[in-house]
């Protein structure tokens, strides 16, 4: 689909856009002068909750997190609205007020914004940000024996999707919302002073879809690392694993195309498809994902032991990484 587009704007005569069509990454980076680059993204969606203004606040918060995987900071953002015309005006307001306070709260401000008449109500945003030129940070860059941080415990495809089938415990969605909600602004300040080598948003493509797109543009010889995955060690939201059990995948989530075109079926990560070569079941804690630059390998261990979000341990060879959680504030950094 961006083949036409890298035809028409060949990078080569455009140096001062750091980050553009040329790699997939979260936002685009132009540089306007040696200490100051611009930062824009775009983003939106239909209702992922009930509540309008949590709805609001989940996609402000999304579409600036792209400026923050970038390691910059909110100047700005301007209003995407997709809206019915028989919905009643309190809804939309509740809306933009949970998107504007969001805003706020990463120290921006709400410029404007553009609405249009639609059968399904989808809001977000077109953000501005900046950043010093030297210290954007991309999806490329990971290296042998870097540690991979969570900025976010995952899970939130399978909440919200269980919401729609009405088998969402109260207190799961309200912790889902805390966290979708939460600004990594924080975090990327973190990943700023610790020097992280590469950095990117975990949304729509999942852990690994993303993970895949950092493994691939990794390295100095640009031919990809190996990233490790201890599945016992991945931080999950509260309810997240019984309502995978339970089936609540989001529709988007049952494949991940990687560049080598080929798939990767998530419902393996369930128990109910979980299997080793022989074709017996296995809890997946017993299971790590392994991704390599072309290709995705499941290997499985014997051991059966319970999902759990502690992840102190490092990983123990140099050339694969661990996950590690860090509370507060989903980004994926590489340190």
């Amino acid at each position: 689909m961006l083949q036409p587009l890298r035809e028409t704007f060949d990078p080569k005569n455009y140096p001062n856009l750091l980050v553009g069509l040329e790699k997939a990454d979260d936002a685009a980076v132009y540089q306007i002068n040696d200490h100051q680059a611009i930062i824009s993204t775009t983003d939106f969606f239909p209702p992922v909750v009930d509540d309008p203004y949590d709805f609001g606040a989940i996609a402000a918060a999304n579409a600036m997190s792209d400026i923050y995987a970038m390691g910059g900071q909110v100047l700005f953002a301007i209003n995407l609205v997709a809206f019915p015309d028989n919905l009643v005006g309190e809804v939309l307001r509740e809306v933009l007020r949970g998107g504007a306070e969001k805003v706020a709260e990463a120290g921006g401000v709400i410029a404007g914004g553009h609405s249009v008449n639609d059968k399904e109500p989808k809001y977000g945003l077109a953000v501005t940000g900046i950043i010093d030129p030297a210290l954007v940070k991309r999806k490329g860059g990971a290296r042998p024996g870097d540690v991979l941080l969570l900025t976010k415990p995952l899970g939130v495809g399978v909440i919200t999707t269980a919401l729609k089938q009405q088998i969402t415990a109260p207190a799961h969605l309200a912790t889902a919302v805390a966290s979708m909600s939460a600004l990594n602004r924080q975090a990327s300040q973190a990943a700023l002073t610790a020097q992280a080598h590469a950095m990117t948003e975990i949304t729509g493509f999942s852990l690994l879809g993303h993970a895949h797109e950092m493994a691939l543009q990794s390295s100095p010889q640009q031919s990809g690392v190996d990233f490790r995955f201890y599945a016992h060690k991945l931080p999950w939201l509260p309810g997240a694993f019984g309502y995978g059990e339970a089936g609540a995948f989001p529709a988007g989530a049952a494949t991940i195309c990687c560049s080598s075109n080929r798939t990767l079926p998530l419902l393996q990560a369930c128990p109910r498809w979980s299997k080793t070569c022989s074709g017996r079941q296995r809890h997946p804690a017993a299971c790590w994902w392994r991704l390599r630059r072309s290709r995705w390998r499941r290997l499985c261990w014997g051991v059966k032991r319970p999902l759990s979000s502690a992840t102190s341990s490092p990983a123990a060879a140099t050339s694969s990484s661990t996950i590690r959680h860090l509370p507060g504030s989903s980004n994926l950094a590489g340190k």
